[in-house]
C-alpha cells in the first residue's frame, strides 16, 4: 500500500473560530439605607461619601437619612454629590432591603424594620436585649455583626480597625489628662533628656494593648504590659520588634507596679460576657494622686473595680485622687477616622455581594462570612446569644445547605 502525502487544497482558508464565553446576566443593583444613628454617643457613619460614590457607580442605589454623617463631618451635600438620595423621613431609609448601620439596632428602630431585611451593624452583646432579638427573628431578618465579621485571613477587620484607633487614642487621652490644664500632675507623657520617663502600665496584650504600647514607646514612655496569655505577650513583642517588660497578671506584682505608674490602661478583652476585673479598689487607692486610668474595656464592664461609664461630654471623674477616663466606644470620639476604617471593610464586601446577586449568594461562597451572621432569615445562629437569652439555636451551615 503506497503512502500518499496529504494534499492541501489551497482553496480552503483556515480561520480561527471565535470562542464563545458564557456571559452571566448582570445582577440587579442593590438598594442600601444609611440611617442617622440615635444610639448613645454614636458619631460614626458606616459608609463615607467616597464609598457611596463607588457603590452608585457600580449600579447600586444608596438612601441616606438627613444628617446621617453630620457627627463625622460628612454633610448631606457630600452624600448627594456622591449620588445618594437624601431623605428626611426616618421610616423612608428603613424601607431599603439592606440597612448599613454603625450602631446596634435599638428598640426605637423595631417598628421600622422590614420583613426579610438584611442588616449590617454592630451588636454590642452587653447591651443586646431579648426584645430586640425576638422582634428581629419575627421579621425574618438576616443580620451580620461587625464584631464577628471575619475576612480571608481569619481575622476580624472591623474590630481590628476600631482597636487600632482606640489603642492609639488611649495615649493621646492620657497625655491630655496628665497636663496641668486638666488638673493632672502636670507631667509630660514621654521621655525628656535627664528626666526619668513616664511609666505606663498596660493590662491586656491584644490589639488595643499593642497600639497603646506602640504610641507610648514612640512618645518615649517606659511601658510594662500584663496579660495572662503568654502567646499574646510574645506576639506583641514580635509585632513591636523589640523586647518589652511583660508579665502574667500576678496581683501582688500588678499592685506594686500600679503604685508607681503615671498611666494605667485597661485593655483586656473577653469573647463572651464581661471583662475580667483584675484591678481592685484597694489597688487603685494606693496609686499616685494625679495619675490617669483609661479603661478601654468599659464597654464590657471594665477591668478596674473603680470604673464607671462616662460620656464624651463629661469623660472623667476622680476617685482616690486618680483620674478615671471610662468612655465606652472611644473610636466614636475620632468619628471620621473610625467611619473611614469601617467603610474600607464594608465597601468591598457590598460590591462583592452586588456581583453575586445578594448577600445570601455571597454567604454560600464565602465561608468565613458565616462567622458574622447571627440571624439568618429569622433563625438565631449565634450559640452564645441563644444560651444567654434562652432562645432556639440553629446551625447556620445546615440552614444554608437546606436552602440550596
Amino acid at each position: 500500500m503506497s503512502h500518499q502525502k496529504p494534499k492541501i487544497d489551497l482553496g480552503i482558508s483556515l480561520q480561527t473560530q471565535e470562542e464563545t464565553l458564557e456571559i452571566l446576566p448582570k445582577p440587579a443593583g442593590m438598594t442600601l439605607g444609611i440611617p442617622r444613628e440615635i444610639a448613645f454617643q454614636e458619631n460614626r457613619v458606616a459608609l463615607t461619601p467616597d464609598a457611596v460614590n463607588l457603590l452608585v457607580q457600580n449600579g447600586h442605589q444608596v438612601v441616606v437619612e438627613h444628617n446621617a454623617g453630620e457627627a463625622s463631618h460628612f454633610s448631606d451635600r457630600d452624600y448627594a454629590d456622591a449620588g445618594a438620595r437624601i431623605v428626611y423621613e426616618r421610616a423612608e431609609v428603613f424601607k431599603a432591603p439592606i440597612l448599613v448601620k454603625s450602631a446596634p439596632v435599638v428598640e426605637a428602630d423595631l417598628p421600622l424594620l422590614q420583613l426579610h431585611q438584611f442588616i449590617l451593624s454592630p451588636i454590642h452583646l452587653s447591651g443586646m436585649t431579648s426584645v430586640v432579638l425576638e422582634k428581629m427573628m419575627e421579621k425574618r431578618i438576616t443580620a451580620l455583626s461587625f464584631e464577628h465579621l471575619k475576612d480571608d485571613s481569619d481575622s476580624y477587620p472591623i474590630v481590628r480597625g476600631m482597636s487600632e484607633i482606640a489603642g492609639s487614642a488611649v495615649m493621646l487621652i492620657a497625655a491630655q489628662y496628665l497636663g496641668s490644664a486638666n488638673h493632672g500632675k502636670g507631667v509630660l507623657l514621654g521621655g525628656i533628656s535627664g528626666i526619668a520617663p513616664t511609666k505606663v502600665i498596660i493590662i491586656g496584650a491584644g490589639i488595643v494593648g499593642e497600639y497603646a504600647a506602640r504610641t507610648a514607646l514612640a512618645l518615649g514612655a517606659s511601658v510594662k504590659v500584663f496579660d495572662n496569655d503568654v502567646y499574646k505577650l510574645k506576639r506583641l513583642q514580635n509585632n513591636i520588634g523589640h523586647r518589652l517588660w511583660t508579665s502574667v497578671i500576678e496581683p501582688r506584682l500588678l499592685a506594686k507596679q500600679l503604685k508607681t505608674c503615671e498611666v494605667a490602661v485597661g485593655a483586656l478583652s473577653s469573647n463572651s460576657g464581661r471583662t475580667p476585673m483584675v484591678v481592685t479598689e484597694e489597688m487603685v487607692s494606693h496609686m499616685r494622686a494625679g495619675s490617669v486610668i483609661v479603661d478601654v474595656s468599659i464597654d464590657r464592664g471594665g477591668c478596674f473595680e473603680t470604673s464607671e461609664i462616662t460620656s464624651h461630654e463629661k469623660p472623667v471623674f476622680t476617685k482616690y485622687g486618680v483620674i478615671h477616663y471610662c468612655v465606652p466606644n472611644i473610636p466614636s470620639g475620632f468619628s471620621r477616622t473610625a467611619s473611614q476604617a469601617i467603610s474600607n471593610v464594608l465597601t468591598p464586601l457590598l460590591l462583592e455581594a452586588g456581583e453575586e446577586g445578594g448577600f445570601e449568594n455571597l454567604i454560600w461562597h464565602k465561608l468565613h462570612l458565616r462567622n458574622g451572621i447571627y440571624l439568618f432569615r429569622g433563625a438565631l445562629t449565634n450559640f452564645y446569644m441563644s444560651q444567654r437569652f434562652n432562645l432556639k439555636y440553629t446551625d447556620l451551615n445546615l440552614l444554608i445547605a437546606s436552602q440550596r
